[in-house]
């Protein structure tokens, strides 16, 4: 049984939470009850699982979401090799280990033996649940992603490094090779996911602010995340202290969660509108978060990428990002329509990517799986039928053990946003495992109370529409809902 997780961004706690205890305890209880069901077999009878492998599929501990960067010359795009460099990475992730220590003991648990129990078979082949349940070993193997990225980095310095990850978490890398990005970098990782019929990666290769050809460099992202979007709580702080509204406080924090990342100005434009009644403090707001844009863009490494892209990006980044330079209407469509004229697919999902993996196409693999979108998914991709035999080939995107605010769909609302925490898991059997099931996944959305503080509108970009007295949506029966459009003539409370 193979059991494969993705995006926990695992933080030192300097900017952003990490994910808590709470969910590996919840995740060690799921295996539990999953181990036991893959002993039963396809022909009735029950053969216990010997072991579990378990693969973390990059973003699993997040070097780049921390004030530590901003703390020195040092940044992710700086000479890896240096020794300034490694001391910083070293630093962050021992921070990181240690932030996380309840969390990650529960990981070294499984890979001991220790939380996982099945109940051993009878003669006939039946459980015998009298019997002492045997421990079972979880094989923890680690694959990077663009958050995590610095663990693919060759040299005995990493080697060190990597060694303290194996024994943090229980892992069953080698801590003498860079941890793979690609599974072909790993041939234990590679023949154990062929035995599952998966292809697993992290999906990162196919966002080009994220990954610029080369797994053991920076790319443009790690600088949005440290230089603007990490950078901007720190700037808001210091310029206006206290003269913030609580709420205003409270909603900044969530920064960094706002998917996509590049919406971060339009949240931040709802928010302040929602929480910040006073139009001098809202306007200070913008104006910090401009400037950290002109610094953003000026960066030699930011430059430096205007080559890769066929539209300007320097130009494009400004256009979206800016407050001065945003579009009176459909600022939200206008910055995603940018998006994905630079990534190339016209949606979120990287199912089309899936359909172009060589191991889809020689039906080498049943299943695969990304993550990085942070966007749980399972897609039907192919059914192949040949002398009585069904090969179902699927999509799967792993999600994010975080949480996330996504925009609202309902038009004309383009800076609302939503918030859950979300956990998702994939479970892949071979042979006949879990009766010969293929597959099972689990994603949860707790969803969130939004934070204490005084609300001052209810929705401003209604109000700035032309008043409607009825807005008609489809109803579960196919006939038109009437839903009265409420426009308040004043601030409420």
């Amino acid at each position: 049984m193979l059991v494969i997780i993705s995006d926990l961004h695992l933080t030192d706690g300097s900017n952003g939470s990490s994910t808590p205890a709470g969910a590996f305890h919840l995740f060690a209880e799921r295996l539990q009850a999953l181990a036991v069901a893959a002993g039963y077999r396809s022909d009735g009878s029950y053969r216990p699982v010997e072991s579990l492998d378990l693969v973390l599929l990059g973003d699993v501990l997040d070097c780049l979401r921390t004030s530590k960067w901003l703390a020195g010359e040092t940044r992710p795009w700086s000479d890896p090799h240096s020794s300034d460099f490694f001391n910083a990475v070293a630093r962050i992730t021992g921070e990181i280990l240690s932030n996380n220590e309840e969390a990650l003991s529960i990981l070294r648990g499984l890979a001991r033996g220790e939380l996982i129990h099945v109940p051993p078979a009878m003669a006939r082949q039946q459980p015998d649940l009298a019997a002492a349940p045997r421990p079972t070993p979880v094989r923890i193997h680690y694959m990077v992603g663009n958050h995590d990225w610095f663990y693919h980095l060759p040299g005995p310095h990493y080697d060190r490094l990597r060694e303290s990850l194996v024994q943090h978490l229980g892992l069953a890398n080698r801590a003498d090779r860079p941890f793979p990005h690609d599974p072909a970098e790993s041939a234990p990782l590679l023949e154990m996911l062929r035995r599952h019929k998966v292809l697993a990666r992290h999906g990162d290769i196919f966002d080009p602010f994220n990954f610029e050809q080369d797994r053991n460099a920076s790319s443009l992202g790690d600088c949005i995340v440290i230089e603007l979007i990490g950078r901007f709580a720190i700037e808001v702080e210091r310029d206006l202290g206290d003269d913030l509204p609580h709420a205003t406080r409270l909603g900044l924090a969530e920064l960094d969660n706002i998917r996509p990342s590049l919406l971060a100005p339009v949240w931040i434009d709802g928010l302040l509108e929602r929480t910040c009644p006073v139009p001098v403090i809202r306007k200070r707001v913008k104006l910090v978060w401009d400037r950290l844009v002109d610094r953003f863009l000026a960066l030699e490494f930011v430059r430096s990428r205007d080559s890769w892209s066929p539209v300007d990006l320097v130009d494009g980044l400004e256009r979206v990002l800016k407050f001065s330079k945003r579009l009176s209407v459909g600022w939200a469509s206008s910055i995603v329509n940018w998006l994905h004229s630079v990534r190339g697919p016209g949606e979120p999902s990287y199912v089309r990517h899936a359909l172009a993996e060589q191991d889809f196409r020689n039906r080498r693999a049943r299943h695969i799986v990304y993550g990085h979108t942070h966007l749980a998914e399972s897609i039907p991709l192919d059914a192949s039928y040949a002398e009585g035999y069904v090969l179902n080939q699927m999509y799967f995107n792993a999600g994010t053990w975080r949480r996330v605010f996504r925009p609202t769909s309902l038009a004309p609302c383009e800076h609302e946003f939503i918030p859950a925490e979300c956990l998702t898991y994939l479970a892949f059997y071979q042979a006949d495992e879990r009766k010969g099931r293929p597959y099972e996944t689990w994603s949860g959305t707790l969803g969130l109370v939004p934070p204490s503080g005084r609300t001052y509108r209810l929705d401003a970009q209604h109000a700035r529409q032309p008043v409607q007295p009825h807005l008609r949506v489809p109803s579960p029966s196919g006939l038109p809902l009437i839903i009265p459009t409420l426009v308040p003539n004043e601030p409420l409370t």
